[in-house]
C-alpha cells in the first residue's frame, strides 16, 4: 500500500465532493477511530459487574451448543469460555460480535447506554483518538460533509465513543440488539455491520455517494471497495494481506 499524508487525502476528497455534491464519509470504530477495541471494553466491563441476567445466560447456553462446548457453566465463566474460543479462531467472530451486544438481555436500554458512557470514560477512549483520524474528523464536519461511523461493536458503546471524536450518534451503524418494551432482548438485528453487512447498513441509512471509506481490517475491505477514496489506518495483518485485492487503499500515514 502507498503511503499519504493526511492533507493528500483530504485534497483527493476534496475533489471527489466537487465532482459529485453531497456526499459522505465512512469509518470503521475499534482501531480505526481509537485504539483498541471498545466492544471488548463493554464486555469486560459486564463480566466484571456480574449482572448477566437469565436470559442471556440461556442465549449462551445456545451459543456453546451451536459450536460443541459445554454449556453447563456459571454466566460469567460459559460467557469467558465463548470469548476465549473465539480468541483461539474456534468461533467465529461474527457470532462474538454478536454475543456481546445481546449479552445484556433483560437490562433496559437506558441502562445499557448509561453503563457503555462510563466504560468509555472509564476506558479513556478519548486519549486514543488517532490524531490522523481527528483531522479527517474534524475536516470534514468543516466542509459540511456527514460522517458516518460502520462498526460491528456494540451501538451503546459505539454512540458513547463517537462523542469523543465529536460525531453524531446519530450517524452510528452498529451492532444492535432487539428490544421490547425498553428492554433488550436475547437477539440481533440483522445484518449486523460486519464485512459485507457494513456497506448493506451504510445503504440503507444513505444512497448517496461515498467519498472515502477508512478502515484498519479485513473485515472493512467491502466498505473500503465501495469509496472512491479507500483509506487504511494503521492496518492489522490481515486487512495488509488483502490490500493488494484494491488497488486504489492507501495507508494514512500515522501521526502522534
Amino acid at each position: 500500500m502507498k503511503m499519504e499524508r493526511v492533507e493528500e487525502t483530504l485534497e483527493r476528497i476534496r475533489l471527489e465532493a466537487e465532482r459529485a455534491p453531497g456526499g459522505v464519509l465512512a469509518f470503521d470504530g475499534d482501531g480505526t477511530l481509537w485504539s483498541g477495541d471498545v466492544g471488548d471494553d463493554l464486555f469486560l466491563a459486564l463480566l466484571e459487574h456480574g449482572d448477566i441476567r437469565p436470559e442471556a445466560h440461556a442465549a449462551l447456553e445456545r451459543l456453546a451448543t451451536a459450536h460443541g462446548f459445554e454449556k453447563s457453566l456459571p454466566a460469567r465463566e460459559l460467557a469467558h469460555q465463548l470469548f476465549a474460543a473465539f480468541e483461539a479462531g474456534r468461533i467465529p467472530e461474527k457470532d462474538i460480535y454478536e454475543m456481546v451486544a445481546w449479552l445484556f438481555a433483560g437490562w433496559r436500554v437506558d441502562a445499557v447506554r448509561a453503563f457503555a458512557k462510563d466504560v468509555v470514560a472509564r476506558h479513556a477512549v478519548k486519549q486514543r483518538i488517532h490524531p490522523e483520524s481527528r483531522r479527517v474528523v474534524e475536516w470534514a464536519r468543516g466542509q459540511g460533509i456527514p460522517c458516518y461511523v460502520v462498526s460491528a461493536s456494540p451501538l451503546a458503546v459505539v454512540e458513547a465513543a463517537v462523542h469523543e471524536v465529536g460525531l453524531d450518534p446519530l450517524n452510528v451503524l452498529a451492532c444492535t440488539p432487539r428490544t421490547e418494551d425498553g428492554t433488550v432482548l436475547a437477539g440481533i438485528i440483522e445484518p449486523i455491520p460486519y464485512a459485507a453487512g457494513k456497506v448493506h447498513c451504510l445503504r440503507s441509512r444513505t444512497s448517496q455517494p461515498l467519498y472515502a471509506a477508512f478502515g484498519d481490517n479485513v473485515f472493512d475491505l467491502e466498505l473500503l471497495a465501495a469509496s472512491r477514496v479507500p483509506v487504511a489506518i494503521r492496518p492489522k495483518p490481515r486487512l495488509r494481506a488483502r490490500a493488494a485485492e484494491l488497488p486504489s487503499l492507501v495507508q494514512l500515514h500515522p501521526e502522534d
